[in-house]
């Protein structure tokens, strides 16, 4: 069974995990307005691993005797001044992520939830690739974004973008 203050925790990223969807899906509609198809494809795909995350927790949760509950999500901002404002916010949002998770794994050492603590290693190693993948892409505008023909070729660029094999989304 897993402990209350454990699962309570599991809950709260759950809303962080589907919070993150929210907003990858409004930068990728704010995109497709302004007719950057292929960053909005990036971002379509990036809110497609956030609800996979939500996922994986949910099933994690139910699969160690507690109760996966739902929050209200709040609403994300829709409109960015350009497309480097949109990824170094993504950028910063993946740093919170990072920051809620290794919360959880202090959560998860304080509480004495060993499988719960080896469940969450998945999640610190994906959020290293998270931001690494959102700092390479503002680096590349910030390099670019003078240029009108080198923004249109990282925009076909991301565009290329397809989703992984499918996270494992049961708590193993």
């Amino acid at each position: 069974m897993i402990d209350k203050k454990m699962e309570d925790a599991l809950n709260n990223q759950i809303n962080e995990e589907l919070f993150s969807a929210y907003l990858y899906f409004a930068m990728a509609a704010d995109f497709e307005h302004k007719n950057w198809l292929g960053m909005a494809n990036w971002m379509k795909i990036q809110a497609q691993e956030e609800m996979a995350h939500a996922l994986k927790l949910y099933n994690w949760i139910n699969e160690r005797g507690g109760k996966a509950e739902f929050q209200a999500i709040k609403m994300p901002q829709s409109n960015w001044d350009s497309p480097l404002a949109a990824f170094k916010e993504a950028y910063g949002h993946e740093q919170h992520i990072t920051s809620c998770i290794y919360d959880l794994v202090k959560t998860a050492r304080n509480t004495g939830d060993i499988a719960t603590e080896i469940f969450l290693q998945w999640f610190v190693t994906e959020q290293v690739e998270e931001e690494s993948n959102a700092s390479a892409i503002v680096d590349q505008i910030e390099k670019v974004q003078e240029s009108t023909n080198a923004m249109v070729m990282l925009d076909k660029e991301l565009g290329f973008r397809t989703l992984a094999t499918p996270v494992q989304v049961s708590g193993e």
